[in-house]
């Protein structure tokens, strides 16, 4: 009996430093305010890091902070998503080119006419 508890302990210690382990690597990402780097700057923290959180002020509405997670490639996204070019606003461009992934549409099936 002894035995058992022994094992049973250790698979749940292994479990949750597991668990604290992918918790870590969660919050790990880094976050950046564009408003304050050159447009090189944004892309080269991104290529470095591979993934990281960018915020920005609205083009739209000044008054409204932005943000969302931006990717060096595909790599970074998850299986039903790819990594697609968008635009955000640096300290000396207005639309900087960087990536974000985004849900990948199911292919449209090819519908033949009905037969008369």
């Amino acid at each position: 009996m002894h035995r058992l508890f022994k094992e049973v302990l250790v698979k749940r210690v292994l479990l949750a430093l597991c668990l604290s382990l992918v918790a870590a690597e969660a919050q790990a990402i880094s976050r950046y305010d564009t408003t304050g780097m050159s447009c090189g700057q944004v892309q080269s923290a991104i290529e470095n890091e591979g993934a990281v959180i960018l915020r920005y002020r609205s083009p739209r509405d000044p008054s409204a902070t932005r943000f969302d997670r931006y990717v060096r490639d595909r790599q970074y996204c998850r299986h039903n998503e790819r990594a697609e070019t968008t635009m955000v606003p640096t300290a000396d461009r207005r639309a900087c080119p960087v990536r974000e992934c985004r849900p990948v549409e199911p292919q449209r099936r090819l519908r033949l006419p009905n037969k008369p």
